[in-house]
Protein backbone atom coordinates (compact mmCIF):
# COMPACT_ATOMS: atom_id res chain seq x y z
CA UNK A 1 0.00 0.00 0.00
CA UNK A 2 1.24 3.21 -1.02
CA UNK A 3 0.77 5.26 2.18
CA UNK A 4 1.16 8.91 0.52
CA UNK A 5 -1.54 8.61 -1.57
CA UNK A 6 -4.00 8.32 1.31
CA UNK A 7 -6.20 11.42 2.04
CA UNK A 8 -5.52 12.17 6.07
CA UNK A 9 -9.37 10.34 6.92
CA UNK A 10 -8.13 7.48 5.27
CA UNK A 11 -4.50 7.23 7.44
CA UNK A 12 -6.56 8.01 10.72
CA UNK A 13 -8.96 5.83 10.14
CA UNK A 14 -5.74 2.89 9.33
CA UNK A 15 -3.93 4.61 12.49
CA UNK A 16 -6.55 3.62 14.49
CA UNK A 17 -7.17 0.49 13.03
CA UNK A 18 -3.64 -0.53 13.61
CA UNK A 19 -4.06 0.73 17.13
CA UNK A 20 -7.20 -1.26 17.75
CA UNK A 21 -5.33 -4.18 16.74
CA UNK A 22 -2.22 -3.80 18.90
CA UNK A 23 -5.09 -3.21 21.75
CA UNK A 24 -6.79 -6.07 21.49
CA UNK A 25 -3.80 -8.01 21.03
CA UNK A 26 -2.82 -6.99 24.54
CA UNK A 27 -6.17 -7.88 25.97
CA UNK A 28 -5.22 -11.50 24.71
CA UNK A 29 -1.46 -11.80 25.31
CA UNK A 30 -1.74 -10.78 29.02
CA UNK A 31 -3.81 -14.00 29.99
CA UNK A 32 -1.76 -15.87 27.67
CA UNK A 33 1.24 -14.80 29.57
CA UNK A 34 0.01 -15.07 32.85
CA UNK A 35 -0.89 -19.00 31.83
CA UNK A 36 2.34 -19.14 30.56
CA UNK A 37 4.05 -18.21 33.83
CA UNK A 38 1.66 -20.86 35.57
CA UNK A 39 2.63 -23.50 33.45
CA UNK A 40 6.66 -23.34 33.27
CA UNK A 41 7.11 -22.65 36.56
CA UNK A 42 9.13 -19.23 35.74
CA UNK A 43 6.91 -17.02 38.08
CA UNK A 44 4.80 -13.47 36.89
CA UNK A 45 7.75 -10.98 37.67
CA UNK A 46 10.11 -12.96 35.16
CA UNK A 47 7.44 -14.00 32.30
CA UNK A 48 5.85 -10.26 32.73
CA UNK A 49 9.47 -8.44 32.47
CA UNK A 50 10.96 -11.04 29.92
CA UNK A 51 8.72 -12.61 27.57
CA UNK A 52 5.40 -10.27 28.15
CA UNK A 53 7.23 -7.41 27.83
CA UNK A 54 9.20 -8.30 24.95
CA UNK A 55 6.15 -9.46 23.24
CA UNK A 56 4.13 -6.18 24.09
CA UNK A 57 6.86 -4.09 22.62
CA UNK A 58 7.51 -5.94 18.90
CA UNK A 59 4.88 -3.10 17.43
CA UNK A 60 6.96 -0.35 18.91
CA UNK A 61 10.42 -1.96 17.84
CA UNK A 62 8.65 -2.21 14.44
CA UNK A 63 8.30 1.42 14.55
CA UNK A 64 11.67 2.38 15.72
CA UNK A 65 13.30 0.01 13.21
CA UNK A 66 10.98 1.15 10.26
CA UNK A 67 11.94 4.97 10.54
CA UNK A 68 15.82 3.84 10.97
CA UNK A 69 16.18 1.86 7.73
CA UNK A 70 14.31 5.26 6.25
CA UNK A 71 17.06 7.72 7.67
CA UNK A 72 14.49 9.24 10.18
CA UNK A 73 16.69 8.80 13.66
CA UNK A 74 14.34 11.83 15.47
CA UNK A 75 11.29 9.86 15.05
CA UNK A 76 13.46 6.03 15.41
CA UNK A 77 15.12 7.59 18.61
CA UNK A 78 11.77 9.41 20.27
CA UNK A 79 9.56 6.65 19.47
CA UNK A 80 11.69 4.52 21.89
CA UNK A 81 12.19 6.44 25.08
CA UNK A 82 9.20 8.04 24.77
CA UNK A 83 7.64 4.55 24.70
CA UNK A 84 9.57 3.86 28.03
CA UNK A 85 8.32 6.94 29.68
CA UNK A 86 4.98 6.94 28.63
CA UNK A 87 4.57 3.08 29.85
CA UNK A 88 5.91 4.19 33.36
CA UNK A 89 2.71 6.99 33.58
CA UNK A 90 0.79 3.51 32.51
CA UNK A 91 1.92 2.02 35.65
CA UNK A 92 1.15 5.10 37.60
CA UNK A 93 -2.78 4.63 36.05
CA UNK A 94 -3.01 1.04 37.34
CA UNK A 95 -2.12 2.01 40.55
CA UNK A 96 -5.14 4.66 40.93
CA UNK A 97 -7.39 1.64 40.05
CA UNK A 98 -5.81 -0.42 42.55
CA UNK A 99 -7.71 1.51 45.56
CA UNK A 100 -6.41 -1.47 48.64
CA UNK A 101 -3.00 -0.20 48.67
CA UNK A 102 -0.10 1.48 46.78
CA UNK A 103 0.59 -0.91 43.85
CA UNK A 104 4.29 -0.99 44.47
CA UNK A 105 3.73 -2.00 48.40
CA UNK A 106 1.63 -5.06 46.99
CA UNK A 107 3.69 -6.04 44.18
CA UNK A 108 7.02 -5.93 45.97
CA UNK A 109 9.28 -8.29 44.02
CA UNK A 110 13.32 -8.86 43.90
CA UNK A 111 13.14 -9.68 40.24
CA UNK A 112 11.22 -5.94 39.54
CA UNK A 113 13.94 -3.96 41.48
CA UNK A 114 16.51 -5.86 39.81
CA UNK A 115 15.34 -5.10 36.44
CA UNK A 116 14.52 -1.53 37.37
CA UNK A 117 18.27 -0.91 38.30
CA UNK A 118 18.94 -2.75 34.97
CA UNK A 119 17.14 -0.17 33.01
CA UNK A 120 18.51 2.72 35.00
CA UNK A 121 21.67 1.43 33.40
CA UNK A 122 20.52 0.61 30.13
CA UNK A 123 18.74 4.13 29.54
CA UNK A 124 21.95 5.61 30.97
CA UNK A 125 24.11 4.48 27.98
CA UNK A 126 22.49 6.16 25.15
CA UNK A 127 23.44 9.39 27.20
CA UNK A 128 26.70 8.27 26.81
CA UNK A 129 26.70 7.65 23.58
CA UNK A 130 25.64 11.39 23.06
CA UNK A 131 28.35 13.04 24.72
CA UNK A 132 31.14 11.04 23.39
CA UNK A 133 33.27 11.41 20.16
CA UNK A 134 31.23 9.67 17.08
CA UNK A 135 33.00 6.16 16.62
CA UNK A 136 31.43 3.84 14.29
CA UNK A 137 31.81 0.17 13.56
CA UNK A 138 30.42 -0.76 10.25
CA UNK A 139 28.15 2.79 11.24
CA UNK A 140 27.12 1.38 14.56
CA UNK A 141 28.07 2.83 17.62
CA UNK A 142 30.27 0.47 19.83
CA UNK A 143 27.24 1.64 22.41
CA UNK A 144 24.25 -0.40 20.58
CA UNK A 145 26.49 -3.52 20.84
CA UNK A 146 27.27 -2.60 25.10
CA UNK A 147 22.82 -1.91 25.25
CA UNK A 148 22.20 -5.60 23.80
CA UNK A 149 25.68 -7.11 26.17
CA UNK A 150 24.48 -5.45 28.85
CA UNK A 151 20.66 -6.71 28.23
CA UNK A 152 21.85 -10.29 28.36
CA UNK A 153 23.84 -10.06 31.36
CA UNK A 154 20.78 -8.78 32.73
CA UNK A 155 18.32 -11.38 31.74
CA UNK A 156 21.11 -14.36 33.03
CA UNK A 157 21.10 -12.39 36.29
CA UNK A 158 17.44 -11.85 36.62
CA UNK A 159 16.74 -15.62 37.14
CA UNK A 160 19.76 -15.84 39.17
CA UNK A 161 17.98 -13.09 41.43
CA UNK A 162 14.70 -15.26 41.58
CA UNK A 163 15.89 -18.62 41.53
CA UNK A 164 18.63 -17.79 44.76
CA UNK A 165 17.64 -14.35 46.18
CA UNK A 166 20.49 -12.62 48.59
CA UNK A 167 17.37 -10.65 49.30
CA UNK A 168 13.76 -10.80 50.52
CA UNK A 169 11.10 -8.33 50.41
CA UNK A 170 9.20 -8.29 53.95
CA UNK A 171 5.49 -9.79 53.96
CA UNK A 172 2.62 -7.50 54.50
CA UNK A 173 -1.27 -8.15 55.14
CA UNK A 174 -1.62 -6.15 51.59
CA UNK A 175 1.07 -8.33 49.76
CA UNK A 176 0.31 -9.88 47.03
CA UNK A 177 2.61 -13.08 45.82
CA UNK A 178 2.45 -14.61 42.81
CA UNK A 179 0.04 -17.88 43.50
CA UNK A 180 0.08 -20.39 40.43
CA UNK A 181 -3.67 -20.95 38.75
CA UNK A 182 -2.51 -23.60 36.22
CA UNK A 183 -0.48 -26.87 36.71
CA UNK A 184 3.04 -26.95 35.66
CA UNK A 185 3.02 -28.88 32.24
CA UNK A 186 5.78 -30.36 29.93
CA UNK A 187 6.75 -28.86 26.66
CA UNK A 188 4.60 -30.79 24.27
CA UNK A 189 1.54 -29.55 26.34
CA UNK A 190 2.79 -26.17 26.17
CA UNK A 191 3.22 -25.78 22.28
CA UNK A 192 -0.85 -24.94 21.70
CA UNK A 193 0.00 -21.91 24.08
CA UNK A 194 2.67 -20.61 22.82
CA UNK A 195 1.50 -21.01 18.85
CA UNK A 196 -0.74 -18.36 20.20
CA UNK A 197 1.60 -16.19 21.76
CA UNK A 198 3.53 -15.94 18.73
CA UNK A 199 0.49 -15.19 16.22
CA UNK A 200 -0.84 -12.17 18.60
CA UNK A 201 3.06 -11.13 18.40
CA UNK A 202 2.82 -11.29 14.58
CA UNK A 203 -0.35 -9.05 14.51
CA UNK A 204 1.35 -6.74 16.45
CA UNK A 205 4.22 -6.35 14.39
CA UNK A 206 2.44 -5.58 11.12
CA UNK A 207 -0.45 -3.43 12.84
CA UNK A 208 3.51 -1.65 14.21
CA UNK A 209 4.59 -1.55 10.82
CA UNK A 210 1.50 0.49 9.40
CA UNK A 211 1.89 3.04 12.26
CA UNK A 212 5.32 3.77 11.38
CA UNK A 213 4.22 4.55 7.63
CA UNK A 214 1.53 6.91 8.68
CA UNK A 215 3.69 8.65 10.92
CA UNK A 216 6.16 9.47 8.33
CA UNK A 217 3.65 10.61 6.03
CA UNK A 218 2.37 12.71 8.60
CA UNK A 219 5.40 14.21 9.62
CA UNK A 220 6.47 15.07 6.09
CA UNK A 221 3.33 15.87 4.93
CA UNK A 222 2.39 18.22 7.45
CA UNK A 223 5.90 19.70 8.80
CA UNK A 224 5.57 18.08 12.13
CA UNK A 225 8.48 17.72 14.78
CA UNK A 226 9.41 13.88 14.27
CA UNK A 227 10.52 13.97 18.26
CA UNK A 228 6.91 14.84 18.78
CA UNK A 229 5.39 12.53 16.53
CA UNK A 230 7.42 9.68 17.55
CA UNK A 231 7.50 10.58 21.88
CA UNK A 232 3.36 11.33 21.79
CA UNK A 233 1.45 9.43 18.86
CA UNK A 234 3.94 6.61 17.78
CA UNK A 235 5.17 5.77 21.03
CA UNK A 236 1.59 6.15 22.76
CA UNK A 237 -0.11 4.27 20.33
CA UNK A 238 2.81 1.50 20.35
CA UNK A 239 2.39 1.30 24.14
CA UNK A 240 -1.32 0.51 24.36
CA UNK A 241 -0.61 -3.12 25.20
CA UNK A 242 1.38 -2.33 27.89
CA UNK A 243 -1.42 -0.35 29.05
CA UNK A 244 -3.72 -2.83 28.94
CA UNK A 245 -1.70 -5.65 30.01
CA UNK A 246 -0.74 -4.13 32.97
CA UNK A 247 -4.77 -2.94 33.98
CA UNK A 248 -5.86 -6.14 33.05
CA UNK A 249 -3.30 -7.75 35.11
CA UNK A 250 -4.12 -5.46 38.09
CA UNK A 251 -7.81 -6.43 37.81
CA UNK A 252 -7.21 -10.06 37.95
CA UNK A 253 -4.96 -9.00 41.17
CA UNK A 254 -1.97 -10.63 39.05
CA UNK A 255 0.30 -7.92 40.54
CA UNK A 256 3.59 -8.57 40.05
CA UNK A 257 3.10 -9.49 37.06
CA UNK A 258 1.70 -5.95 35.86
CA UNK A 259 4.76 -4.00 37.34
CA UNK A 260 7.34 -6.43 35.79
CA UNK A 261 5.58 -6.39 32.61
CA UNK A 262 6.22 -2.59 32.69
CA UNK A 263 9.73 -2.39 33.51
CA UNK A 264 10.54 -5.58 32.10
CA UNK A 265 8.93 -3.95 28.46
CA UNK A 266 11.05 -0.84 29.13
CA UNK A 267 14.31 -3.16 29.87
CA UNK A 268 13.35 -4.84 26.36
CA UNK A 269 12.63 -1.76 24.71
CA UNK A 270 16.03 -0.38 25.33
CA UNK A 271 17.03 -2.75 22.25
CA UNK A 272 15.11 -0.61 19.63
CA UNK A 273 17.94 1.80 20.15
CA UNK A 274 20.58 -1.20 19.00
CA UNK A 275 18.35 -2.37 16.11
CA UNK A 276 17.58 0.98 14.94
CA UNK A 277 21.22 1.86 15.04
CA UNK A 278 22.32 -0.88 13.25
CA UNK A 279 19.76 0.18 10.65
CA UNK A 280 20.58 4.02 10.48
CA UNK A 281 23.32 3.59 7.86
CA UNK A 282 23.98 7.04 7.76
CA UNK A 283 26.40 6.56 11.15
CA UNK A 284 25.75 6.82 14.60
CA UNK A 285 21.95 6.80 15.60
CA UNK A 286 23.05 8.54 19.30
CA UNK A 287 24.87 11.46 17.12
CA UNK A 288 22.06 12.07 14.32
CA UNK A 289 19.12 13.06 17.02
CA UNK A 290 18.84 16.07 18.48
CA UNK A 291 18.36 17.90 22.16
CA UNK A 292 14.49 17.73 21.93
CA UNK A 293 14.82 13.59 22.00
CA UNK A 294 16.52 13.69 25.06
CA UNK A 295 13.86 14.98 26.89
CA UNK A 296 12.08 11.90 26.75
CA UNK A 297 15.02 10.06 27.93
CA UNK A 298 15.68 11.91 30.27
CA UNK A 299 12.18 11.28 31.46
CA UNK A 300 12.30 7.66 30.95
CA UNK A 301 15.53 8.04 33.51
CA UNK A 302 14.22 9.78 35.79
CA UNK A 303 10.71 8.39 36.34
CA UNK A 304 12.49 5.04 36.51
CA UNK A 305 14.67 6.18 39.27
CA UNK A 306 11.08 7.13 40.75
CA UNK A 307 9.42 4.39 40.47
CA UNK A 308 12.80 2.47 42.08
CA UNK A 309 12.41 4.46 45.06
CA UNK A 310 8.89 3.82 45.61
CA UNK A 311 9.46 -0.20 45.18
CA UNK A 312 12.05 0.42 47.95
CA UNK A 313 9.88 2.45 50.41
CA UNK A 314 6.68 0.80 49.70
CA UNK A 315 4.10 2.91 51.04
CA UNK A 316 1.13 1.72 51.86
CA UNK A 317 -0.71 5.14 50.51
CA UNK A 318 0.25 8.67 49.72
CA UNK A 319 -2.25 11.21 47.64
CA UNK A 320 -5.75 10.31 46.73
CA UNK A 321 -4.50 6.92 48.09
CA UNK A 322 -1.79 6.76 45.34
CA UNK A 323 2.19 6.19 46.02
CA UNK A 324 4.34 9.30 46.14
CA UNK A 325 6.14 7.59 42.91
CA UNK A 326 2.63 7.76 41.27
CA UNK A 327 2.34 11.47 41.58
CA UNK A 328 6.09 11.84 40.81
CA UNK A 329 5.57 9.86 37.49
CA UNK A 330 3.05 11.77 36.58
CA UNK A 331 3.51 15.01 36.85
CA UNK A 332 6.58 14.50 35.54
CA UNK A 333 5.47 13.10 32.27
CA UNK A 334 2.87 15.58 31.94
CA UNK A 335 4.84 18.55 32.18
CA UNK A 336 7.42 16.89 29.47
CA UNK A 337 4.01 16.61 27.32
CA UNK A 338 3.55 20.72 28.59
CA UNK A 339 7.51 21.94 27.41
CA UNK A 340 7.47 19.66 24.01
CA UNK A 341 3.86 20.39 23.34
CA UNK A 342 4.18 24.62 23.84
Amino acid sequence: MNFENLTLIWLMVLFLLAGVVILGCGVRITDVADRIADRTGLGEALIGGLLLGAATSLSGTVVSVTSALEGRASLSFSNAVGGIAAQTAFLALADMIYRRVNLEHAAADLSNLFQGALLVLLLSMPLLAYTSPEITLFAVSPMSFAIFGVYIAGVVASKRVRDDPMWRPVGTHETRTDQPEEEQSDARGNVSIFAVFIGLMLLMGIAGYVISQIAAVITDRYGLSASLVGALMTAVVTSLPELVTTLAAVRRGALQLAVGGIIGGNTFDTLFLTLSDLAYRDGSLYHAIGKDDLIWLAVGLSATAILLLGLIVRQKAGPGRIGFESVGILVLYFGAIAITAF
